[in-house]
């Protein structure tokens, strides 16, 4: 498809902007699999103590589990992302979905850590080629600035959503079937996707790609997955020389890639994407962000069930009140930021998160349901309107053609978030529980295998004499809450932070408004002329 702008007589639209027939039905069916990741993302928290108990993984091996999957994505989305650019988005994002489904399958039925571990990461391969497809697919699909806006908005919100769906629905299905059925509700999903989406969905790609360059590739993958892992090792078990190798490794990996893309002619990122400050401030506000929040939401369902004994789908409708408050910020997102302005919306959406992180310092066992409410829906207003209005800055700030690239860049930014955040603020929660002294009487290896999880705490205690065993699940689960408080105070910190850096890159960034076209008073004849986009 063309790029080209054809010139025309003064007023007339060109060629490229005009509404695309069947776009809002083709979003509907695009928003799918932001949902289906969503609902993956969430469910892994609450099926997490059932999954320990069935496979008894580790604590090393429990964090592996959970980030893998980030770790993955987040290496391989700009590969992908410029791929869809190359090959057509529509036709990576179905064959991503089909592989998402089988991943999920194969998921549901491991049978031990690392059969778990290895299909997390399958998984994640998959998951690489849906987000940036789905982002630069609206870019294409949206030409009007505020139709755009509303459809990203729509795009976070069913994010938010799935946030929401899955500890209900994951609740649900742990109450009556076994841990594996959460990844199952994927495949329905998948299939709706891929019959509709292959009819709906428009194709759209960069016209003059170039080559899709391998050994780029291969450094961007080795080089986050290098960083990510040393980052996560050392903050956990401390330094190592093969921690410390993995880490130059990986920051060689991407000093070589940047390099690289700065001397190919087609390259697999356009570096010069960070020359702009909205772009670059946006990506970096969404990286700190998910690093203060996703840490501390992959152990809430923990605190939720093994804290406060909750049920699993009262667990999850605990955490409903957070995904109600980004969906409705989602939004109104874009009217709010054409109104005030973007870096208002941003870096006060970020303080408004991190001061409500504030509260969760004081989290306890006995923290009723309508505190864990309010500061919940909180966080999720704030989030709703940074991550809407973030996406939307991206998008206007790259051509369509390169719409894969960036949308793949916002989702680095996410999903490396995402494993810092678990890595840091998880390695916070274990190492300080981890420390925790057993009750007087407690034989050294039940102490020792409570130490391991909490849910090993849960296995030790359940074979010692009652009330040996009830003095260790409190010691155990004190340990906990007092890591989680101390978690909480540092991502509020980061969110904080992320406001501060929003506020001074941000400034001067404007949405775009539709075009308006006047009678009253007539404009001057512009000049006609043809150019490229």
């Amino acid at each position: 498809m063309s790029e080209t702008i054809a010139s025309g007589p003064a007023g007339s639209a060109h060629v490229d902007d005009q509404p695309r027939p069947g776009r809002w039905l083709a979003l509907s069916i695009l928003v799918l699999a932001v949902l289906l990741v969503g609902v993956d993302a969430t469910v892994l928290g609450l099926a997490t103590p059932y999954l320990s108990e069935d496979l008894r993984p580790s604590g090393t091996q429990l964090l592996w589990i959970g980030d893998i999957y980030s770790f993955v994505i987040a290496g391989l989305l700009v590969s992908m992302g410029s791929l869809g650019d190359r090959i057509g988005r529509k036709k990576l994002l179905l064959i991503g979905s089909v592989a998402f489904g089988a991943m999920s399958v194969l998921c549901a039925y491991a049978t031990s850590p690392e059969m778990m571990i290895v299909a997390r990461a399958l998984l994640g391969v998959a998951g690489a080629t849906l987000m940036p497809s789905t982002l630069a697919l609206i870019r294409n699909l949206f030409h009007d600035p505020q139709e755009r806006s509303l459809a990203v908005g729509i795009w976070g919100a069913m994010a938010s959503a799935g946030t929401a769906v899955g500890p209900v629905l994951g609740g649900f299905l742990l109450g009556h079937f076994w841990w594996g059925s959460v990844f199952l509700i994927n495949l329905p999903v998948m299939a709706l996707l891929v019959v509709v989406g292959a009819k709906v969905i428009p194709e759209s790609r960069n016209p003059d790609p170039g080559p899709w360059d391998v050994p780029s590739v291969l450094l961007s993958l080795v080089g986050i997955v290098g960083v990510v892992y040393a980052i996560k090792e050392a903050s956990a078990h401390g330094y190592r020389w093969d921690i410390g190798l993995a880490g130059v490794i990986g920051v060689l990996a991407l000093i070589v890639f940047v390099r690289r893309q700065l001397i190919l002619d087609s390259p697999l990122l356009n570096m010069k994407l960070f020359h702009h400050r909205g772009f670059s401030g946006a990506v970096l506000a969404d990286l700190l962000t998910i690093l203060g929040l996703s840490g501390l939401v992959f152990f809430l369902s923990q605190f939720l069930q093994m804290v406060q004994m909750r049920s699993s789908l009262n667990a999850g409708l605990t955490e409903l009140p957070a995904a109600v408050g980004a969906v409705g910020a989602g939004l109104a997102a874009g009217y709010v930021a054409r109104r005030l302005s973007v870096r208002i919306v941003v870096a006060g959406g970020l303080a408004v998160v991190g001061l409500s992180l504030v509260g969760c310092t004081t989290l306890h066992a006995d923290t009723g349901t309508a505190a864990l409410a309010v500061i919940l829906f909180v966080v999720g207003i704030g989030a709703g309107f940074s991550f809407t209005v973030t996406a939307d800055v991206i998008l206007s700030s790259v051509p369509k053609e390169e719409a894969g690239a960036a949308s793949a860049v916002s989702e680095t930014a996410y999903e490396l978030g995402a494993a810092l955040g678990i890595a840091l603020l998880g390695s916070i929660v274990t190492g300080i529980y981890r420390g925790f002294e057993a009750p007087p009487g407690v034989p050294a290896d039940a102490a020792d295998a409570a130490r391991e999880s909490l849910g090993g705490a849960f296995e030790a205690a359940g074979e010692l004499p009652a009330d040996q065993g009830a003095a260790l699940m409190k010691a155990a689960q004190d340990a906990f809450v007092y890591g989680l408080d101390i978690a909480s105070g540092v991502a509020a910190a980061i969110l904080l932070a992320a406001s501060v850096a929003a506020w001074i890159l941000l400034r001067g960034q404007k949405l775009e408004y539709s075009p308006v076209t006047t009678v009253a008073e007539p404009e001057p004849e512009p000049e006609r002329e043809s150019g490229t986009v």
